[in-house]
């Protein structure tokens, strides 16, 4: 049996968060209940060091290792950049959360950081066995933080909605992966996959094409798309908002890129099967995000089905494949350039939530009443928020649905009757959107300060001078993304 060599050059980031993570489960046992929460400090020490880790590998030569089943190429080292700025956002965010509710402090930056080792692992993942493993290790820790908050039933409901439904996905996504390694005969390489479905006739065709479909569901449920969201806004709502914000963002993030290896890699060749798949996927998330949004009165729960609403923008892309490398490339870059930009807005508008957790349990949109005079940079940045989720300029997420929209344009035949419906989607999003604005600039509130702490003002501040600073210079994040493609 020959032995492999490791390149541990390219798995020095994983490493690093690896030996992290097992200090703070460590250290946490010889801590003072009073000295919990620096376990804090050491997480956020070890994610900045894979994060330093990670950046030495930028600009360099594709690696490959373990028999190729790890690549680390310019798409891994975007997102695995990206997966480290939102662990330190998140990181931050949590602290004073963590450190007043009274939580098992360690526990948490434990499972924290075994999800992000997940995200960390999934966009190197180039076999099939690899992308489940980091896939459940992404999922597997968001169950037990989802359900953190023990004393409150809408937390336990939250997580074991959760988990019943990511077991359920799992189990379907692994039936499509294992009839995918049957019918090619033994393969799991995404490019030895897409190999082995190019030359299949007949009944191995069509059981190839029903497995596509079984991981297209598994997939949907990780990114909450429609008909498979209903557990994310009980979750969202029941967990701890800095866990709701890690499942909206990075946890959902994962899933795209698995599924963007996937579909632009594996399944490229069976694109005139799945395309219209994703096209009908796109239109109802979106759709249905939307229309259940204007209902909420709850911050947490109109920001989940925001979330779902923007699944079906980021699905929208996938619609679109399959007319050739050139239209290809634009959807793929549009949709890696909308999870970007999307991360950015949405853990923005997640850390006011959270600064504002500290007053209000019930986190109601009528809470958000009169913070313009109580904290006009905090309410000023929501309005960012709100305004780039909306996709009105001036701010970042209207370059998002710009680039969208121009590929789907491009791409002719159906893209322009999506391009149509993403722009109606749209419009209907204007009210809730602007219904926290409105609540926070136009109604009466307590006249007192807000209680968030400074960490979190931080990060709210910094979020809402990189959305702003995306819609001046929109070149920071579109360029990235053509250079990460993974269409050839």
């Amino acid at each position: 049996m020959t032995q492999q060599s490791i390149d541990y050059h390219a798995i020095l980031p994983e490493l690093i968060l690896s030996g992290a993570l097992s200090l703070v489960l460590v250290v946490d046992v010889f801590l003072r209940p009073r000295r919990k929460w620096l376990a804090m400090p050491i997480a956020l020490v070890g994610v900045l060091a894979s994060l330093v880790a990670t950046l030495t590998l930028v600009g360099g030569e594709p690696r490959e290792t373990f028999g190729g089943m790890f690549v680390v190429d310019d798409f891994a080292v975007l997102f695995k950049i990206f997966f480290l700025v939102v662990a330190t956002i998140v990181l931050l965010i949590s602290f004073r959360y963590f450190q007043d509710g009274r939580y098992y402090q360690g526990e948490y930056y434990f499972l924290l950081l075994t999800a992000f080792l997940g995200c960390l692992l999934m966009p190197s993942s180039r076999d099939l066995l690899m992308l489940f493993i980091s896939l459940e290790l992404v999922s597997a820790p968001g169950f037990l933080i989802a359900a953190f908050r023990k004393g409150d039933v809408r937390s336990t409901e939250g997580g074991l909605k959760f988990f019943l439904i990511g077991v359920l996905s799992t189990a379907v996504m692994l039936y499509g992966m294992s009839l995918i390694y049957g019918v090619t005969g033994g393969a799991t390489r995404l490019d030895a996959v897409a190999d082995g479905l190019a030359g299949l006739e007949g009944g191995r065709e069509t059981l190839a094409l029903a497995a596509i479909l079984f991981v297209v569901t598994g997939f949907a449920f990780k990114v909450s798309a429609v008909p498979f969201q209903f557990w994310a806004p009980d979750t969202y709502e029941g967990a701890p908002v800095p866990v709701a914000a890690f499942l909206a963002v990075a946890s959902k993030a994962a899933g795209f890129a698995g599924l963007l290896q996937l579909m632009f890699v594996a399944f490229i060749d069976r694109a005139e099967f799945w395309a219209p798949v994703f096209a009908a996927l796109s239109i109802a998330t979106m759709t249905f995000g939307n229309l259940v949004a204007l209902q909420q009165r709850q911050a947490v729960r109109l920001l989940a089905y925001s979330g779902i609403a923007q699944a079906g923008y980021m699905l929208l892309p996938f619609a679109l494949a399959g007319g050739g490398a050139r239209t290809d490339g634009l959807a793929f870059s549009a949709a890696v350039t909308y999870i970007l930009i999307y991360a950015v807005m949405n853990l923005g508008a997640f850390s006011v939530v959270v600064a504002l957790s500290r007053e209000s349990r019930g986190l109601l949109i009528a809470d958000f009443a009169g913070l313009m005079k109580r904290a006009p940079l905090v309410a000023v940045a929501m309005t960012v928020f709100m305004v780039s989720l909306a996709g009105i300029p001036p701010a970042g997420g209207f370059w998002a649905k710009f680039f969208v929209f121009t590929a789907a344009i491009d791409r002719g035949g159906l893209g322009p009757w999506l391009a149509a419906a993403m722009v109606v989607n749209s419009v209907i999003s204007l009210y809730y959107y602007l219904l926290i604005p409105r609540m926070m600039i136009f109604e009466e509130g307590e006249e007192r300060p807000l209680l968030g702490s400074t960490l979190v003002r931080g990060v709210v501040a910094v979020a809402a001078a990189a959305i702003v600073a995306v819609f001046v210079f929109p070149d920071l994040l579109a360029r990235a993304p053509q250079l990460a493609t993974l269409v050839p």
